[in-house]
């Protein structure tokens, strides 16, 4: 990184300490989730919405004055899906930040390795063919075992004579992410019915329709152990920042560090992309914002990261709820929209450079 770069981050850290930022970006996360769980078709003061809620998890500590269908709404319908849509931008946002130290490139994105093309694979066979051999699970089911089955096929196209390069990763991943969603395309396209074939076009655009309590501990194991871990190795990512030489002179095996956390990554996106679709420029877009706050350190900046995809997925949730309601947007939509011009501002910043 220039110094440039570096400087700017050096001068907000000197006014926004580390522990401000995180509150600050735990009151963001707060008031997102208040706002997301407020809004609908019953609209709810957060008043009543933090009293459900407290009531709920500790009985008897607020003596109920709202009807039961609103606790039924606040809690069976909306608080999953306000959960839910904080798990998936956190672990976007650290697996974002993790894959950019890994091949040392800023313009990384989760959905670089094809898992996400991969789970596509996997739901449109579920919802274009019928397939319900495991009830509600066999749709996160198949669309975690297609991320894993492309993870493989990316992981063994990219090894040559036992090593892994950034440069073949990312060609394979792209290679890999293009057959599969020509595929997806293709069984949608010639799906005998109509309505699922609608139900997987939404699905690919990402979106949390119809979530419940069963979909949310999965992701949310994932999500925690991977950030976990990711913190675990961020002394070796912080020296992979630094390249390939540096890192291998500090006592890194980069080859092996890098394939592992590759996998790792992979899982995590997996277990995600299983439950909410395909939503893109999140794992982007969220890192540099976090950079810029509290620098490179990702023992710093992984937290700091997992604060802010909370928040900003939720508000975009809440967004793709509100804009056309009754009707719904695909969040995957609205997030390319964001992030699509951040990108083209990164690689003419990156080109400039």
């Amino acid at each position: 990184m220039t110094a440039p770069a570096e400087a700017a981050p050096t001068r907000l850290r000197a006014r926004l300490p580390y522990t401000l930022v995180l509150v600050l970006l735990g009151a963001a996360v707060l008031a997102a989730a208040t706002a997301g769980i407020a809004a609908g078709s019953v609209a709810l003061a957060a008043g009543d919405v933090w009293g459900i809620v407290l009531h709920r998890i500790v009985p008897g500590l607020i003596e109920p004055t709202w009807p039961v269908v609103r606790e039924t709404i606040v809690m069976d319908v909306r608080v999953p899906r306000v959960l839910l849509c904080g798990v998936v931008g956190a672990g976007l946002s650290v697996c974002g930040m993790a894959l950019q130290a890994l091949v040392r490139n800023p313009l990384a994105d989760p959905m670089l390795l094809g898992v996400s093309s991969g789970a596509s694979i996997g739901a449109v066979l579920v919802l274009v063919l019928h397939i319900s051999l495991f009830g509600a699970f066999s749709l996160p089911l198949a669309a975690f075992g297609g991320a894993l089955a492309a993870l493989t096929l990316v992981y063994f196209l990219a090894r040559s004579g036992g090593r892994m390069t950034t440069v073949r990763l990312v060609l394979a991943g792209v290679a890999t992410a293009e057959v599969l969603s020509a595929i997806a395309s293709y069984l949608i396209i010639t799906s005998s019915d109509p309505r699922k074939a609608e139900s997987a076009m939404r699905w690919m655009l990402g979106g949390f329709g119809g979530t419940s309590w069963d979909l949310v501990g999965i992701p949310a194991a994932a999500v925690l152990l991977g950030t976990v871990a990711l913190l675990g190795v961020s002394r070796p990512l912080n020296l992979l920042l630094a390249g390939e030489e540096a890192a291998a002179s500090m006592g890194v095996n980069v080859h092996r560090f890098r394939a592992g956390l590759f996998v790792l990554v992979a899982l995590v996106i997996g277990a995600i992309v299983a439950v909410s679709g395909s939503i893109g420029f999140v794992g982007l877009m969220m890192p540099h914002v976090v950079r810029l706050l509290v620098g490179a350190d990702h023992r710093r900046a992984l937290p700091a990261a997992a604060l802010l995809g909370a928040a900003f997925l939720i508000a975009a949730d809440l967004a793709a709820r509100t804009m056309i309601a009754p009707e719904e947007i695909p969040i995957g939509i609205l997030t390319a929209l964001a992030g699509g011009p951040f990108f083209l501002w990164l690689m003419r910043r990156k080109a400039a450079r």
